[in-house]
């Protein structure tokens, strides 16, 4: 933490123009500071930038950091000081929400290590493209039929509902490959040396993996959420 912290850009107090850096409050003159805009949600909850993250930990740290910075503590202090404990509690607030979160942290992380500002694009797998186009087709029949207690109707919602089934069992197995992806990161994380050639190779080949899992699965989430829509009040 301490070295993440010390490549932080330094600036100076707010109040008495003391340097200060990764602190949430000045050693000279006790103010709270505003968060460096160059710290990202890791460093902020004093992690390195791994994946797999020991919630329990995480949420000591989340409450820890927060007691020292919420904003009822500063209820009799001047405007600045609330103003940037309200602006660091919300920093903080959405730091422990996407890092708790093992897919948003994903793309957090992708995004940092890329310097992207886009969500990752839904994207079906190619080997199920054609048959979810059938399987879409096949609810927009059904829908009109949803209420209705006609063979098609009911034949239908068999398919339909086993082949939901059959993709949730897929996008299981995706995420499946996808944490043990986080554990290959962060094996890299603890043994890259800094700007080897081979080692970035190595990043690019993991993060890329990790962005096709991540599409993948989006997309079949949608399709998933679509299915239950399509059969939802059925008879």
């Amino acid at each position: 933490m301490s070295d993440e912290k010390d490549s932080l850009a330094r600036s100076l107090c707010w109040n008495c123009q003391s340097e200060v850096g990764g602190e949430y409050f000045c050693d000279h003159c006790i103010k709270i500071q505003p968060a460096p805009p160059d710290e990202d949600y890791f460093q902020r909850l004093g992690l390195p930038r791994h994946l797999t993250i020991d919630l329990q930990d995480l949420e000591r740290r989340f409450h820890e950091l927060s007691r020292k910075i919420h904003p009822d503590l500063f209820q009799r202090r001047t405007d600045k000081e609330k103003a940037i404990s309200l602006q660091n509690s919300a920093i903080l607030n959405t730091a422990y929400r996407t890092l708790r979160d093992p897919i948003l942290r994903a793309e957090y992380l992708i995004n940092l290590e890329e310097g992207a500002v886009k969500d990752i694009s839904a994207k079906a797998p190619p080997d199920l493209l054609e048959e979810i186009l059938e399987l879409q087709e096949a609810l927009e029949t059904f829908k009109p039929l949803r209420k209705s207690s006609t063979e098609k109707g009911v034949e239908l919602k068999k398919t339909l509902m086993a082949e939901r089934d059959r993709l949730a069992a897929r996008k299981g197995i995706l995420e499946k490959e996808l944490f043990g992806l986080f554990q290959e990161w962060d094996r890299f994380q603890d043994q890259r040396p800094v700007h080897a050639d081979g080692p970035q190779e190595r990043r690019r080949s993991l993060l890329g993996r990790m962005k096709d899992l991540l599409s993948a699965r989006a997309y079949l989430r949608t399709v998933l959420e679509d299915l239950d829509e399509g059969l939802r009040d059925s008879l």
